[in-house]
């Protein structure tokens, strides 16, 4: 079974197949920008050297390379890498192969503005539709969350593990497409701070979770908006997107401002 995109973060492995090892090793190139945005692949002949598979297995890779955005085949021309903006960044592939060449502040600001546009719905759509044994489910999963023995992995699954419910309990089959959002973003946390490197701090997280199921389960849809939105006001500070390259960001995190989100971040000078 494929690992999810934390877990693959977690643990720094995945099982792969020959199909999928190319798909891989390939996608991380052209992310890296050994293969730049615009520059033709090499042909099939090298390519299929390079990764030890036969072309068949490569003409496969280069089809789901392909349906991700990254790459299009041109007649005569050669395969050719797409601008960054056709990039399905909704793939759990491609957000994999971001973190894996390593993220910017930019990156990491476009992905929180997106989880806070979704994540606060979700909780409205879940208090509207949830059936009783999810509610239970989201409920187990928040106190769950509260574990003292949690290490900055395990929270960080913990985590993850609550959002995804909340997304499925909405019962809207969209809401769930962004399951791999969310699940970057927390990838993302996960690999700049954890909660559980404070043993203060794990209470806290889980009763900002529980509040939310509190919430949901009264069917109240804006109180789980509300409490949805707290929980990430609950991290930040406050700060600005155009802040100097050069300062160090010890933790990227959403606030809501009164016309847009801006990313909240702890500088360190």
């Amino acid at each position: 079974m494929r690992k999810s995109l934390l877990e693959t973060v977690i643990t720094g492995s995945n099982t792969r197949t020959s199909h999928a090892q190319v798909v891989d090793e390939l996608g991380k190139a052209i992310i890296a920008g050994e293969f730049p945005v615009g520059s033709i692949l090499p042909g099939d002949p090298e390519l299929a050297m390079r990764f030890k598979v036969s072309r068949t297995v490569l003409r496969e890779a280069m089809k789901t390379l392909a349906a991700k955005g990254l790459i299009i085949p041109r007649a005569r021309i050669g395969t050719r890498v797409t601008s960054r903006n056709q990039w399905n960044l909704f793939d759990g592939d491609v957000l994999t192969w971001h973190f894996h060449r390593g993220v910017n502040e930019e990156f990491l600001y476009d992905l929180s503005e997106i989880r806070l546009a979704f994540e606060p719905h979700a909780a409205v759509l879940a208090a509207r539709n949830a059936t009783e044994a999810e509610i239970s489910g989201m409920m187990r999963l928040a106190v769950a969350m509260g574990d003292p023995e949690h290490t900055a992995e395990t929270l960080a699954m913990a985590d993850l593990r609550f959002h995804l419910a909340v997304v499925e309990a909405s019962a809207n089959p969209f809401m769930r497409t962004v399951g791999s959002l969310i699940e970057a973003a927390l990838v993302g946390i996960f690999k700049l701070s954890s909660p559980a490197s404070d043993r203060s701090k794990i209470d806290d997280v889980a009763r900002s979770h529980i509040r939310i199921v509190e919430q949901i389960s009264r069917r109240d849809e804006a109180g789980a908006r509300a409490a949805m939105e707290k929980r990430h006001q609950g991290r930040t500070r406050t700060g600005s997107r155009g802040a100097p390259r050069k300062q160090r960001i010890d933790r990227v995190l959403i606030r809501r401002g009164p016309s847009r989100r801006s990313i909240a971040r702890r500088v360190a000078s």
